[in-house]
């Protein structure tokens, strides 16, 4: 069966993107498809150029930011096609995505969720082709910078990038879509990794390409809802006999991140973020019963999407040096062993 699309896109201050973007979509939708776009920021302009671009969109407003998560479980809610796309306002499609997305699907591979492959605006080098997950929770864009003729086959991924991410309507609704309170920022990883536990695989379409021109930068407020969302989807999604053999690296990790924090000024946030997770837990907890219930793979299953390397130039060099190297491959090693 070829399936329907809901293309879902959140807009908050996109007017430039979407002028950019939306010719290239709309030239990759099929008449059954439909084009969902959340307004994030009413007034500024998004929503003026998606009626003179492509009047037959839907709009959903709920007059206020409600972030990524928030934006996006909003457009899921209206959804009727039979696979969600959520899609980057600045994230344009390449000839071919509106089959290629589907190919999945059509091609009955059972995965749970997909991510397109996001390459650079100049559509030469890949931005994401599946985003590899450290046992600390820290995540990066996986061959960020690297030929686009390097990317992978199709196949499974650790976390699929947000900024171009396929999942089966029904499936989406079944896992809860976002968690809402993340805002921004690792909800995608969240997702990915609550529907492996589940026993979902999550893949990668190399022939669906997307071109996101995309620099990674950070406000203060950024690396805030980073810390505070890695800490929380550790807590919620990760099997406990795994979390206790990881506390003293996870340990050994939040008090290296304090001057690390510091130094590169964001160390106000860090604690920010230290802060308001704590006060999350309650709530973290619940949630974390409710999904460990679900849970089908065991805690050494799980860990064999997990990564002791932290390969991202974003990350500081001390900690890719040799020994650092070896010391986290060590210990990953001897975690994993315990877990058998």
């Amino acid at each position: 069966m070829r399936p329907t699309l809901s293309v879902l896109i959140v807009a908050y201050e996109s007017r430039g993107d979407l002028r950019k973007s939306l010719p290239a979509l709309l030239r990759e939708l099929g008449e059954d498809d439909e084009l969902i776009v959340v307004d994030n920021k009413p007034g500024d302009g998004s929503v003026a150029i998606v009626h003179e671009l492509a009047p037959q969109a839907r709009i959903v407003s709920r007059g206020r930011n409600t972030g990524f998560a928030g934006g996006a479980n909003a457009g899921a809610e209206v959804a009727r096609g039979d696979l969600l796309v959520l899609l980057n306002p600045d994230a344009v499609p390449q000839s071919g995505f509106g089959e290629a997305i589907r190919r999945p699907w059509r091609e009955e591979r059972g995965w749970a969720a997909w991510q397109a492959l996001v390459a650079d605006g100049a559509v030469e080098t890949i931005n994401s082709a599946g985003n590899p997950i450290h046992f600390t929770g820290i995540v990066w864009a996986g061959g960020h910078g690297r030929p686009l003729e390097e990317a992978p086959k199709p196949g499974e991924v650790p976390a699929a990038s947000g900024a171009c991410l396929a999942i089966p309507l029904t499936e989406w609704r079944r896992v809860g879509g976002f968690p809402a309170e993340f805002f921004m920022y690792h909800e995608d990883v969240d997702l990915s990794v609550r529907l492996r536990l589940a026993g979902g695989i999550v893949g990668i379409e190399p022939t669906a390409v997307v071109a996101h021109d995309y620099d990674f930068s950070a406000s203060a407020d950024k690396w805030r809802w980073l810390e505070r969302n890695r800490l929380a989807c550790l807590v919620r999604t990760y099997p406990g006999a795994l979390l206790a053999l990881l506390a003293p690296a996870l340990l050994a990790t939040e008090l290296a991140l304090l001057p690390v924090a510091a130094a590169g000024g964001w160390g106000r946030q860090k604690l920010r973020a230290n802060r308001e997770f704590i006060a999350w837990l309650p709530r973290l907890l619940r949630e974390r019963r409710a999904l460990q219930r679900q849970r089908t793979i065991s805690a050494a299953q799980f860990a064999a999407s997990l990564t002791p390397d932290l390969e991202s130039d974003l990350i500081s060099p001390l900690v890719r040096s040799r020994p650092a190297r070896l010391l986290l491959r060590g210990y990953w090693r001897a975690v994993r062993l315990l877990l058998r």
